[in-house]
Parts: structure tokens; C-alpha cells; sequence
């Protein structure tokens, strides 16, 4: 019975930690759409229900605690934004990643890329500087694609992720490229998988 008080009570302060924590990771790096870490996924179906916004729910079998909602349009764009769809992670329903993803058909693979580019140093004067994660070319079945990353982490455990995708086909000698931008914040990750972490048994003085 102890250590079930003592597992409670922990958890207890653990959640008003995470309060406290969020509130100043949000001052750090915010996700968009007007959400904040720790957001339940019904404010992100809520908002998408208002736009009258096609809501995708994933619920991997493999990670129990993970739910991922989708939010795109029928065709075009998100409201007042140019991406074309957002997706939410929640860890024990709190959030805790979103990833905004560009694609335009309509768009050239340059147009795609000097859009790539304008939102990479836009970011860099909001958050400092991106560090540059990777840049790989690969060819398989006569499909060229060339991908970039780079990242910015303005504290240990909150970072955002710039990566741009472009794929030729070297026989039609067409291209086409997408981006997207992922806020992640793996400090409240971690502290939810800490509370979900079963209480360790206290021994009493008749344990042996």
C-alpha cells in the first residue's frame, strides 16, 4: 500500500512539473496553429472541424501510449497557411510533436525549394541559426532523390527540423520536391514515459 501512495504522489508532482515545464518550453520554441505542449488532440480535431478539415487518427498497435492525428484538407492548402497538411503526436493524449508539411503539385520542384529556403531563414531569424543535419543523393530504378536537414535546439530536448525532399525521374525528366518543418519536444516525451513507468516496490522491514 505504501509504495502505491509514494507512486501516486510522485506522479501527482510529476504533472505539476510538466505544467510548469511546459510553460517554459512554450516561451522557447511554441508549436503552431495555436496549440501548446501538453495539448489534448481534441483541441487540434476541434480546429480542424471547424475549417471542415479531413481528421486522420493512427493508433499504432506497437506503441499504445502514441496517437497521431493527420489534419489535411480535401484539396488545397490548411486555412491562412501554404502547408498542406499537419500532423499531431500525442504521448499518453499530450502532445508532444507536429509536424507541418509543405506539398504543392501545382508548383515547380525550384518554386518548392526557394519556398524551402525563404522558410529556413525566416526560422533562422525567429530561433538562431540552423545547423545543417545531412544532405544525401540517391539514384534506384532511374528515381534520383536528394534530401536535406537541418535543425535548431534552442534548449536540450526542444528542437525543430527542416527537411526538404526533391525526386527526379531521370526517363520523363520531371521533378518533384516537398518539405516539412517538425517541432518536437522530447523533454515532455520523456517525463510522460517516466510516469507511465510502473512504481518500483518499497520493501518493509519484514523483506527480505
Amino acid at each position: 500500500m505504501l509504495h502505491r501512495i509514494l507512486h501516486f504522489a510522485a506522479c501527482l508532482m510529476g504533472l505539476l512539473w510538466l505544467g510548469s515545464a511546459s510553460l517554459h518550453a512554450q516561451a522557447l520554441l511554441e508549436p503552431p496553429f495555436g496549440l501548446r505542449w501538453g495539448d489534448t488532440p481534441e483541441k487540434l480535431i476541434d480546429w480542424a472541424s471547424r475549417h471542415s478539415l479531413d481528421v486522420n487518427i493512427s493508433l499504432p498497435g506497437d506503441q499504445p501510449a502514441l496517437r497521431v492525428v493527420r489534419i489535411s484538407p480535401k484539396s488545397g492548402k490548411l486555412p491562412g497557411t501554404a502547408a498542406q497538411s499537419v500532423e499531431g503526436r500525442f504521448h499518453t493524449g499530450r502532445l508532444f510533436e507536429v509536424t507541418v508539411n509543405y506539398r504543392d503539385p501545382a508548383a515547380t520542384a525550384d518554386e518548392v525549394e526557394t519556398r524551402f529556403n525563404k522558410l529556413k531563414k525566416a526560422l533562422a531569424s525567429e530561433y538562431g541559426e540552423l545547423v545543417a543535419d545531412r544532405q544525401d543523393r540517391s539514384v534506384k530504378d532511374q528515381f534520383a532523390t536528394r534530401s536535406l536537414s537541418f535543425h535548431r535546439e534552442p534548449v536540450k530536448g526542444l528542437f525543430l527540423l527542416l527537411a526538404y525532399t526533391e525526386v527526379e525521374d531521370q526517363v520523363r525528366h520531371s521533378r518533384e520536391a516537398t518539405f516539412s518543418l517538425l517541432y518536437r519536444n522530447d523533454n515532455l516525451r520523456q517525463d510522460l514515459e517516466k510516469l507511465l513507468a510502473p512504481a518500483a516496490p518499497v520493501k518493509g522491514d519484514g523483506d527480505k
